[in-house]
C-alpha cells in the first residue's frame, strides 16, 4: 500500500531526475567509498558536508549553513513537479525538508549505522517525544485482513513520556493495547505477549530511570521470526556506547536533546532505520527507507519537524560526543561506586557496578566505540554511560531532604547535560502514570535519578556527602 500517486513524468521532468539520479548515485559512491572508512570521530565531526559541497554552494563555509527560510523555488515548473512528487532530492517545504536538517540527519544516520554492514537513513523530528510517535504509528495504521485489536509489545522501565503515550494517547483514546515486558530479560514473557494482530517490540535501553537493559539480538530474532521490526530507545547510551541497529534492531528513536545534545539550547529528536526492514505491514516504500518514508508522508502531514538552527546547533554538540561520553562514564563510574558504600543508601542502580544484576548483560553489548584505536586504551573498553540512580535509606521524607540539600548538582527533569543534574523520578519525570504504573516500571519513591555531567567526579560525590549528612 503505497500514499505516493502516479505522476506522469514530462520529458523536462525526466532531464531534472536523471540529472539528480547521478548526484544521488555520487553521494553512495562517496558513502560507502570514504565516508564509511573513517572512524567515528571523523563522522561525528565532519558527516556529509565536504570541502567540495563548501566551495560550490556555500561560499566556502566550513560549517554548516543554517537555512532559515520557509521553502525553496524552483528553476520551473518542471523541476517543481518532479521535486513535489519526491522524484528528486528537496526541501520544497521546512515542514519537510531542509538542507541544515539533511546534514543532521546524515551524520545520524551515519553514526547509529557505523559497523553495520548495510544502509541505515535518518528522520530528523522536534523532540524525542516526536521521535517515537514516528516510529510507531506507521506500524498502527489499520489493516482489515489483520483483525482488530492492534497491539504492540514494550518493555514497562521505560521514560515517563513514553509511558504516557503508550498509555494514554494508544491505549485509551485509540484502543490500540501496549502490552507492558515486566522482566524484559525474560524472552518467554516477550514470546507470550505476541500474537497475529502485534505490530512491532520496542525496548528502552538503558532505561531512564531503572537502567534495565535486555538481550538485543534475542528481542531482535523473536521480533523478526513474527515478521515484525524491533524499536529501541538508546537515547541514554548514544552510538557512543550502543548502536542496536548493529545487534539485530530495525529502528532506533533519540532524544538527541538529551545525551547527543549535551549543552542543553534546545530540543530535538531523531528516527534512525536500516533500510529495507522487517514488518508485517503491505508497504514497500515503508519496508525499503522507512526514515525517508515517514519523511516525506507520514511527517509531512503530522509536522514533527526540527528547526534548522537547533539542527545545526545540536550538530555541533555531536562532534566531540565521543570524548565527552566516555569523561562522563568513567565519572559516573566513581559515583556510583562512592554511593554504593555509602550508609545513607539504600541501592544504587548503575550498570557498570559489577553487583548489579544486568551488569554482565549491559557488558556484552556497551563498549566505547574505536576505543582500541584510542592511544589512551589501546583496546575494547566497556562503557555504562552517564545516568543512574540511587534509593535513599529512611523513605520518601529522607530523600527529598536529601534532594533539597543538593548545591552544585541541579535539580531539574532533564539528563545528559554537560552539567549534572538530579531529580526525583516519583515526583517529576513519573508522576503521571501513578503508583500502579511506577510499580510495574519498578519507580520507588525514595528513588533519585542522577545524570553525572563533566565536572570533576570529586566536587560530584562532595556534594552528594553533604546532602546525604545534612538529610540526617
Amino acid at each position: 500500500m503505497s500514499e505516493t500517486h502516479d505522476v506522469q513524468i514530462t520529458p523536462g521532468m525526466q532531464e531534472y531526475i536523471d540529472r539528480n539520479n547521478v548526484y544521488l548515485a555520487e553521494r553512495a559512491k562517496y558513502i560507502e567509498e570514504t565516508v564509511k572508512k573513517w572512524k567515528f570521530d571523523t563522522i561525528a565531526v565532519h558527516g556529509l558536508y565536504s570541502v567540495t559541497d563548501a566551495l560550490k554552494d556555500y561560499q566556502g563555509a566550513i560549517i554548516e549553513p543554517i537555512f532559515m527560510s520557509t521553502s525553496q523555488a524552483y528553476t520551473d515548473s518542471d523541476e517543481m513537479a518532479a521535486a513535489l512528487a519526491y522524484k528528486i532530492p528537496t526541501w520544497c517545504y521546512s515542514r519537510i525538508a531542509n538542507p541544515s536538517t539533511y546534514y543532521y540527519e546524515w551524520t545520524l544516520a551515519l553514526l547509529e549505522g557505523y559497523g553495520f554492514d548495510g544502509t541505515t537513513s535518518c528522520c530528523s523530528t522536534s523532540s524525542g517525544m516526536s521521535a517515537i510517535m514516528t516510529a510507531v504509528q506507521p506500524f498502527l495504521r489499520v489493516i482489515k485482513s489483520a483483525g482488530e485489536p492492534r497491539n504492540f509489545v514494550a518493555t514497562a522501565q521505560c521514560y515517563g513520556g513514553t509511558f504516557q503515550q503508550f498509555t494514554v494517547r494508544l491505549m485509551q483514546e485509540r484502543n490500540i493495547e501496549c502490552r507492558w515486558v515486566k522482566d524484559a530479560t525474560n524472552i518467554e514473557e516477550w514470546a507470550a505477549k505476541i500474537d497475529k494482530n502485534t505490530r512491532f517490540l520496542y525496548g528502552e535501553l538503558p532505561s531512564n530511570p531503572q537502567l534495565g537493559f535486555f538481550d538485543i539480538q534475542a528481542v531482535a530474532d523473536l521480533a523478526h521470526s513474527h515478521n515484525l521490526p524491533l524499536i529501541c530507545d538508546s537515547t541514554v547510551a548514544t552510538p557512543v556506547l550502543l548502536r542496536p541497529i548493529c545487534h539485530g534492531a530495525d529502528i532506533v528513536v533519540q532524544s538527541v536533546t538529551k545525551s547527543l545534545s549535551s549543552s542543553g539550547f534546545g530540543i530535538c529528536g531523531a528516527v534512525i532505520a536500516r533500510k529495507n526492514l522487517v514488518t508485517n505491514i503491505d508497504d514497500a516504500q515503508l519496508k525499503e527507507d522507512f526514515s525517508l518514508s515517514v519523511k516525506y508522508l507520514q511527517n509531512r502531514d503530522f509536522g514533527p519537524n526540527l528547526h534548522p538552527l537547533q539542527a545545526v546547533m545540536a550538530l555541533n554538540d555531536m562532534r566531540t560526543i565521543r570524548s565527552k561520553m566516555d569523561l562522563m562514564s568513567r565519572s559516573s563510574e566513581k559515583v556510583a561506586a562512592f554511593l554504593a558504600e555509602h550508609p545513607g543508601v539504600e541501592s544504587v542502580q548503575y550498570l557498570g557496578l559489577e553487583n548489579h544484576p544486568l551488569h554482565d548483560l549491559a557488558k556484552k553489548y556497551m563498549w566505547l566505540v574505536d576505543a582500541e584505536y584510542d592511544d589512551q586504551y589501546n583496546r575494547p573498553i566497556n562503557r555504562y554511560g552517564h545516568l543512574l540512580s540511587f534509593c535513599v535509606k529512611g523513605g520518601v521524607e529522607k530523600t527529598r531532604k536529601v534532594f533539597d540539600n543538593l548545591q552544585r548538582i541541579w535539580r531539574a527533569t532533564d539528563l545528559g547535560r554537560i552539567k549534572s543534574v538530579a531529580t526525583i523520578p516519583a515526583i517529576s519525570t513519573h508522576q503521571q502514570q501513578g503508583e500502579e504504573g511506577r510499580a510495574l516500571a519498578g519507580i520507588p519513591g525514595n528513588m533519585i535519578r542522577l545524570c553525572v555531567g563533566a565536572e570533576h567526579p570529586m566536587d560530584i560525590i562532595a556534594d552528594l556527602d553533604q546532602a546525604l549528612h545534612a538529610a540526617k
